[in-house]
């Protein structure tokens, strides 16, 4: 529901406008604003954002005493929110000031608060790092280091005439710079200063890495970053901490090659999995706080599935917007930087079609996971690690517990959010515009057949690359392909494939999400000709797919499969039996 609070009424699920009491506008005011896009911590506490406090993983990080730390956790997991919070809690400067700000949290309750402000914090993001070229890139990279020596300006006057000339030509973006020290010197500029060791917070240390992966600008850009970070973080005399969030685990024998103090947490893990996304119970509370907590189940569906450790989580962002807009809808997946998964997919369009297929059909595939996949050993093959790169950048997530001890991981989409996303991918990936399909799916949904069936043709005519996926087309290939196509009406129908009606399971099954309009419910049955139909003539290859439409609508009557839809309310049914064989097909209707 996207509330209207000015006009005095919401707007519901099923679209209708409700009037509000003057109590309801009041309660409704009463709520805390949501942090939609803010990822600034003292933003959030002071001007009383609602926020889920995850400031116990200080104490846990302290525990842990590890000297770097990276943690790897896909985009809007809060990541950047974490760091901020940390640079508030760890940073001398205004640390009285600070303080405040954690007073009632989680970590005002622990003896590590009296760690609070006893650190200078140099913090550097490159989470906005996108360029198409190494030199632009690296002039922002540039801008960002120039950015944080300007918070140290006023340690000028402390510098000796050698180390001011340093930290000048940084300042001033002077030809002469030293870029690759930049970070190592600000810290023992800090240190030699104060004696205090440094904290040092890098956000999103691989963005760069990536885009200039996706660009052709690789091996300029990891030079850079593996001579950059290794001197800040490798054997560094005056580092406190070190802490690095990020997407992989990019090039470990590159970029963190001899860093003999890093620790690695990445989804696969179960420490510190409560701090990256939002826990179950946390979920509950906020719908509860929100007035949504009748929406739980549908939440569960769209946002909920992943499975970090042993822990479920959901994503954070959808979370806040759904808590924000009412609506059960994507939000996540248009923020996420996917050029890289794109990247693979158009590469490896042909052989990951099958599994491709099985995702969208809500099946889980066998693949080999792990944490140490590299861009070195993603070039190399392409096929196994793709599957590794959509797992950690949260498109897929485990169905089942992880077990280092076995070879292959069971992985899933998690939830219809990320399902929504993989059927608009497969469209863009297989046949370029989705404008395409519009005439066949708004012939399917007002039952013009015999338009759909031209339409379907001219679909499978004009792709005919699609039909180099495979060499034998299986019943699997045209069920993914029709289950991709399809999933275009999602907003309109509740669409299912391969599950219980009746007595066995149904291929396609198209559900009107508002019955009042009187849509038809429609059920499709799919068959494939037998490769050894081969040297059939074309008057017998349709005779046959004639006869196998028939058998289709037999196995929709015999099977009752119907009946999911008559108890649902839907008597106006639609059963479609289609048979391919290649790029032929026929098809066969009902409807009762």
């Amino acid at each position: 529901m996207i509330r209207k609070i000015k006009e005095g009424e919401i707007n519901m699920k099923d679209g209708k406008l409700k009037k509000l009491t003057g109590k309801e506008v009041e309660e409704m005011r009463d709520k805390k604003p949501l942090p939609i896009g803010i990822d600034d911590f003292k933003t959030i506490i002071e001007e009383d954002y609602y926020y889920v406090d995850k400031t116990k993983m200080i104490e846990s990080l302290l525990d842990d005493g590890a000297g770097v730390t990276l943690f790897t956790r896909p985009r809007r997991f809060g990541k950047t929110l974490n760091m901020s919070m940390l640079k508030y809690f760890f940073d001398i400067k205004n640390k009285d000031e600070n303080r405040k700000l954690f007073e009632n949290l989680e970590i005002s309750k622990s003896e590590y608060f009296e760690k609070q402000g006893n650190f200078f914090v140099i913090s550097i993001s490159f989470k906005n790092y996108d360029a198409e070229s190494w030199e632009s890139g690296f002039n922002t990279i540039k801008n960002e280091i120039k950015l944080l020596y300007n918070e140290f300006y006023l340690i000028r006057d402390n510098l000796n005439q050698s180390d001011l000339a340093d930290f000048d030509a940084i300042w001033l973006k002077k030809d002469n710079a030293d870029w690759i020290n930049s970070l190592f010197n600000l810290t023992r500029y800090l240190y030699e200063i104060s004696g205090k060791k440094v904290v040092v917070l890098i956000d999103e240390y691989d963005q760069p890495i990536i885009d200039s992966y996706i660009k052709g600008n690789y091996e300029k850009c990891i030079a850079f970053f593996k001579a950059f970070y290794g001197k800040v973080l490798k054997d560094n005399n005056y580092l406190e901490m070190g802490i690095l969030t990020g997407i992989l685990r990019v090039a470990k024998e590159n970029v963190f090659s001899g860093l003999n103090n890093l620790e690695v947490h990445t989804i696969l893990d179960d420490e510190f999995t409560e701090y990256f996304g939002i826990m179950e119970n946390e979920v509950e509370k906020s719908l509860e706080d929100f007035d949504l907590k009748y929406e739980l189940n549908d939440v569960q569906k769209w946002y909920n599935g992943y499975l970090f450790g042993e822990k479920k989580v959901y994503n954070p962002w959808s979370i806040i917007n759904f808590l924000n807009r009412g609506n059960l809808k994507s939000y996540w997946v248009n923020t996420s930087g996917n050029g890289l998964i794109k990247l693979y997919l158009q590469k490896l369009k042909n052989d990951v079609f099958d599994d491709f297929s099985k995702l969208l059909n809500k099946e889980n595939i066998l693949k080999r996971i792990n944490n140490n996949m590299t861009f070195e050993n993603l070039k190399t093959n392409f096929g196994k690690n793709i599957w590794n790169l959509f797992f950690h950048s949260g498109y897929l997530t485990l169905a089942d517990k992880y077990d280092v001890m076995k070879k292959n991981a069971s992985i899933k989409i998690p939830n219809k959010e990320i399902l929504e996303m993989f059927s608009e991918m497969f469209i863009e990936i297989y046949f370029k515009d989705s404008e395409t399909f519009l005439d066949m799916t708004d012939a399917l949904t007002t039952g013009n057949i015999e338009k759909f069936k031209f339409e379907l043709n001219k679909i499978l005519l004009e792709n005919i690359g699609i039909f180099d996926v495979i060499g034998i087309y299986k019943e699997q290939f045209y069920h993914g392909l029709m289950l991709g196509l399809i999933l275009m009406l999602k907003n309109e129908y509740e669409i299912s494939s391969n599950n219980f009606s009746g007595k066995g399971r149904y291929d396609l099954l198209l559900k009107p999400k508002n019955i009042l309009e009187r849509k038809e419910g429609i059920i499709i049955e799919l068959k494939a000709i037998n490769i050894d139909n081969l040297k059939l003539n074309s008057e017998k290859i349709h005779e046959k797919l004639l006869s196998e439409c028939e058998v289709a609508l037999n196995q929709i009557e015999e099977k009752e499969y119907t009946s999911i839809l008559k108890n649902a309310g839907i008597d106006n049914i639609l059963k479609i039996g289609i048979a391919f064989f290649g790029k032929e097909f026929e098809v066969k209707f009902e409807r009762e």
